[in-house]
């Protein structure tokens, strides 16, 4: 058992809530129970280092028969040790290392994606994570981080998308027009999500949700810059009818993802 919180050992994965650490190493920290059996679940390849604390173990049993599965080898370490490692304040008994796996944006667009989810400059990690969890809900095929949007591997990004970002290709690095030059050659409607946009039922009415759509949205303050909505195809707004000053961006997208999976899902069965 791990028991000393400042081993160097200890030090090393917690230094992966930094950035710097994450891309001298090429790691990324994963904390809790929900997320640490998803990567089990899904990537366990990817697993390179599992804690658990003793009480934590007893708790989620089905975590040491799916590591098990994995054939992926878990180091018991204290409490105190845990939260040393941990980036959260209550890690929940267990913590991970994990190889970190973006997927390249030519790989997205060669798999014919009908409903892609584009994040330009979103600064907030909870935003980031919650909208890669819608998509992954709304059934889309791929996410894409461009530009100065926050780092996929950060810990909230990570914690915020539940364990979604081992479920759907994500892609990262790339800038936005480029990434709408390959959209486009593949057949997908560049819709823009802002305030200046018309209002999405008049894309719902027109049937432009139905084709293959990738959705761009911008940052949580500024939204997108006039040089990047006359990018996209079309502009459209989510309205608030109520009386709530604006909305949530992860809520927003989650609203205009949805809209597409419904459409799609209409127009596939008729």
């Amino acid at each position: 058992m791990l028991e000393n919180p400042r081993s160097p050992r200890v030090r090393a994965v917690a230094k992966l809530a930094r950035k710097a650490a994450r891309v001298e190493s090429g790691m990324f920290l994963l904390e809790g129970p929900q997320a640490v059996a998803e990567a089990l679940t899904f990537r366990s390849e990817l697993v390179i280092e599992l804690f658990a604390t003793p009480t934590a173990l007893e708790r989620y049993p089905e975590l040491a028969d799916a590591a098990a599965s994995a054939d992926v080898e878990i180091e018991f370490v204290t409490e105190e040790v845990l939260d040393s490692m941990a980036d959260t304040v209550t890690p929940q008994g267990f913590v991970a290392v994990c190889r970190q796996f973006p997927t390249a944006v030519k790989d997205v667009f060669a798999a014919k994606p009908k409903l892609v989810a584009i994040l330009e400059e979103v600064r907030d990690p909870g935003n980031a994570g919650t909208i890669v969890r819608a998509a992954d809900a709304a059934g889309a095929d791929a996410v894409i981080f461009t530009g100065r949007t926050v780092d996929l591997y950060n810990p909230k990004v990570v914690r915020s998308s539940t364990g979604s970002i081992f479920h759907l290709p994500v892609a990262i690095g790339a800038e936005l027009a480029d990434v709408l030059v390959r959209a486009r050659a593949a057949g997908l409607t560049v819709l823009a999500a802002d305030v200046k946009g018309d209002d999405l039922l008049s894309a719902r009415n027109d049937g432009v949700l139905a084709g293959p759509t990738a959705w761009v949205f911008g940052n949580e303050a500024r939204g997108l810059p006039d040089e990047q909505l006359e990018l996209a195809d079309r502009v459209v707004t989510v309205p608030i009818y109520g009386h709530a000053e604006s909305m949530n961006l992860a809520t927003a997208a989650s609203v205009c993802l949805y809209e597409s999976a419904f459409a799609q899902r209409t127009a596939d069965h008729g």
